[in-house]
């Protein structure tokens, strides 16, 4: 490889620097207010399905040395890291904005709802790459990325539980054949946060640990929810709760419809042992479209992230025996919106043998 294609390939790498054109939005909301404050939904939901459609799919995979330098750069790493202080610097000023600036109540809604994509977006999604790492330092990054939308059990129950019994009807994050993305909303959220005590008390039950000890993380991230609430309280009234609430819900059901579309209607099959078989890349829906695999750092190759889940993104493989979404991770989280076009285009798709026996 020549220097000149040495250069270019470091600059292709920077691609996941437009992961940051959504946070960019909201800024572009909080400084001209009006329409603008709308940006970031339309951006995510409009502009990005748009150049979804227009780019080419990549269905390559980065091989041999190329893979190992890829895999051992710490730039990757490091663009994980900016989203931090970017997160929770917009959510600063946003609050500011919203609780000294008189502006009218659909400007209001907008930014709130704008800064919830982002919480979404360049928070949990960001949260859920570092949160497989072995690193203590980013597991503790990815739970200070979980936190603005209080959903740090996530951790415990996205580890412990989904990579666990994904594609099952175990598995509060994974929807069901005909299930709206509405019920699933209900179902993922009550059942996983559930779920997440249950899985914490059985991991202190291993390790000897009574239930009401400095080990019990659920009892933390509780505790660390509520001091984050109550801070916000305390220097923005209750007025800045609202917001952070109201951002925070649209934060983690971005993150479900995203789990709706990750797993829809696909199933493991039960074996005569009563285990179910070992996940496969047919367990989960993948999609090459360019655009929404650079803004969610290859969340759409969810394949490989199940079956291995400690591997980096920028490595993340295509399988070609994958089931394939025919648009982006963008574009399907609108269409899942719509549930008669959903089951559409998506019904058909899935493999007979998953169908459920009617």
């Amino acid at each position: 490889m020549t220097q000149k294609s040495v250069k270019s390939a470091q600059w292709y790498d920077l691609k996941y620097l437009a992961a940051l054109s959504i946070p960019a939005t909201l800024v572009i909301g909080l400084v001209f207010k009006g329409g603008w404050s709308y940006f970031t939904p339309v951006y995510v939901f409009v502009l990005v399905p748009i150049l979804e459609t227009l780019l080419p799919k990549d269905t390559s995979n980065i091989e041999g040395k190329v893979r190992s330098k890829k895999e051992a750069s710490q730039l990757f790493d490091w663009m994980l890291y900016a989203n931090i202080p970017i997160v929770y610097g917009l959510l600063i000023i946003t609050l500011i904005t919203l609780t000294t600036t008189v502006i009218n109540t659909y400007e209001v809604i907008g930014l709130v709802f704008s800064l919830g994509i982002v919480l979404g977006s360049n928070g949990i999604n960001v949260g859920h790459e570092l949160g497989h790492r072995k690193n203590p330092v980013e597991r503790f990054f990815a739970k200070l990325l979980l936190l603005p939308s209080f959903y740090m059990h996530f951790y415990i129950e996205h580890n412990f539980g989904h990579h666990l019994h994904a594609a099952t009807a175990e598995d509060p994050a994974t929807a069901r054949y005909n299930q709206s993305v509405y019920s699933f909303w209900f179902t993922s959220v009550t059942r996983q946060y559930v779920n997440a005590w249950r899985i914490q008390k059985k991991l202190l039950k291993r390790e000897g640990v009574p239930f009401y000890s400095f080990k019990n993380d659920m009892m933390w991230y509780t505790i660390l929810q509520l001091l984050y609430a109550t801070a916000v309280w305390g220097f923005f009234s209750l007025e800045g709760l609202a917001y952070i609430l109201g951002a925070g819900i649209v934060g983690f059901l971005l993150l479900e419809t995203v789990n709706y579309i990750e797993h829809y209607g696909l199933l493991r099959e039960k074996l005569a042992s009563g285990r179910y078989e070992r996940v496969k890349e047919i367990h989960s829906w993948n999609s090459n479209h360019v655009m929404g695999r650079i803004v969610l750092y290859e969340l759409t190759r969810h394949s490989d992230h199940h079956y291995k889940s400690s591997r980096k993104y920028q490595i993340l493989n295509y399988y070609d025996t994958s089931p394939q979404m025919p648009f982006g991770y963008p574009t399907s989280m609108v269409l899942s919106l719509l549930p008669p076009l959903w089951f559409h285009i998506m019904n058909p798709r899935i493999p007979k043998n998953m169908l459920p026996a009617d």
